[in-house]
């Protein structure tokens, strides 16, 4: 079977959840112990996220799903949400495969936010052209656009597409965090 990129659905729910709790192993020791759970993802969560409009898309190579990464469109944006790719199939390029599919399907401009620590991450996005916003920025828009702790906001970053630093956007910056 050919590898391809699909709409995630319900019964996919637990290799989903297997996926994301794989993978955020990678934040133990870069994350501040705080703000980590284990699982990373509990089943009610995903549920919780599915239902305030995150969708998910997966990467399926040999009938198995092997990354996935959501969408979800809040207000005047496009969020990406919950980006991950099972531990044994990174660094293949499926990352960029689904943020490439899910930018093609936006529409507005695009936002995400990840841990600070998460350097490996940040590179990513900034592979695939986001810049990260300042920190008052940052601040501003968790708290706007996302459902995050304090915790949460003081330790992440928010990264923004061309769309957003093109926009009318206030006091949007394509600068690194200040």
């Amino acid at each position: 079977m050919m590898a391809k990129i699909v709409p995630c659905v319900d019964s996919q729910a637990a290799d989903i959840l297997a996926i994301i709790n794989d993978a955020a192993r990678a934040y133990r020791g870069h994350v501040p112990d705080d703000c980590l759970h284990e699982p990373y993802m509990s089943r009610a969560t995903l549920e919780k996220e599915i239902a305030a409009g995150v969708r998910f898309w997966g990467w399926v190579g040999h009938g198995e799903l092997l990354g996935v990464m959501g969408i979800q469109n809040v207000q005047d944006v496009t969020l990406i949400r919950h980006a991950y790719v099972s531990s044994r199939s990174r660094r293949q390029g499926l990352g960029g495969k689904l943020l490439a599919h899910l930018m093609s399907l936006a529409s507005r401009p695009v936002l995400v936010g990840t841990w600070r620590a998460a350097i490996w991450a940040i590179d990513f996005y900034a592979r695939n052209g986001f810049s990260l916003v300042g920190d008052a920025e940052k601040d501003r828009l968790l708290k706007k656009y996302w459902t995050v702790s304090a915790r949460q906001i003081e330790t992440s970053v928010v990264l923004a597409d061309a769309r957003w630093r093109g926009s009318s956007a206030p006091s949007s910056s394509p600068c690194c965090g200040d």
